[in-house]
C-alpha cells in the first residue's frame, strides 16, 4: 500500500507536467479517479443546470462510484503514465 501511495503521489506530480494538455474527457477521468482515490464515493448533491463544469465533474466522479481507493489510485497511475 505504501508503494502504491508513493506511486500515486508521483503520478499526481507528473500529471501537472504533461507535455500536452489532455482532452476534456481525459481530464474528467483524471479528476474522477483522483477524487475517488482521495475522498471515496461522491456524497455531494449534483450541481444545477447553470453549473456545466460542476455537473461534468460530478458525473465523472459519480461514474467511478464504488471503485476502491486502491483501484482508483492504480487506474490514475496507469492513465497518467499512458499520457506521458
Amino acid at each position: 500500500m505504501a508503494d502504491l501511495k508513493a506511486a500515486f503521489e508521483t503520478a499526481v506530480a507528473n500529471s501537472k507536467k504533461l507535455a500536452e494538455r489532455p482532452d476534456n474527457a481525459t481530464l474528467l477521468k483524471i479528476y474522477a479517479l483522483y477524487k475517488q482515490a482521495t475522498a471515496g464515493d461522491i456524497t455531494e448533491k449534483k450541481p444545477g443546470f447553470g453549473d456545466m463544469v460542476g455537473r461534468a465533474k460530478w458525473d465523472a466522479w459519480n461514474g467511478v462510484k464504488g471503485t476502491s481507493s486502491e483501484d482508483a489510485m492504480q487506474q490514475y497511475i496507469d492513465l497518467v503514465e499512458s499520457l506521458s
